[in-house]
């Protein structure tokens, strides 16, 4: 059973830090893509970071600077550090697994965070 799993959302004022980490059981880790995604309130879910082991992370203009997203292919982990927050950030954020060359992906149950102003 494939299980995608977020820790580490919550509250925290404008231009600060959070981190947040997925860890994933039941893939072979290092055979997928890994990316977070957001979705803020009344928009549509988006890309915000992806990392492979073959290519450097990419990032949407957005976060680019502020957020590090890395993985730990030993730990089946995925992590997203996230700096100088804003209030613009706040949203639920999602861990997705994609297998390579493949339609095949899963989803966290995903993680609140929000920034006040």
């Amino acid at each position: 059973q494939v299980q995608l799993v977020e820790f580490g959302g919550g509250l925290v004022q404008a231009g600060g830090s959070l981190g947040l980490s997925c860890a994933a059981s039941g893939i072979v880790f290092s055979s997928y893509i890994m990316s977070w995604y957001r979705q803020a309130p009344g928009k549509q879910r988006e890309l915000v970071a992806v990392i492979t082991d073959s290519f450097s992370p990419d990032y949407t203009d957005s976060v680019k600077g502020r957020f590090t997203i890395s993985r730990d292919n030993a730990k089946n982990n995925v992590y997203l550090q996230m700096n100088s927050l804003k209030p613009e950030d706040t949203a639920v954020y999602y861990c997705n697994a994609r297998l390579w060359h493949s339609s095949t992906n899963y989803w966290g149950q995903g993680t609140q965070v929000t920034v006040s102003a």
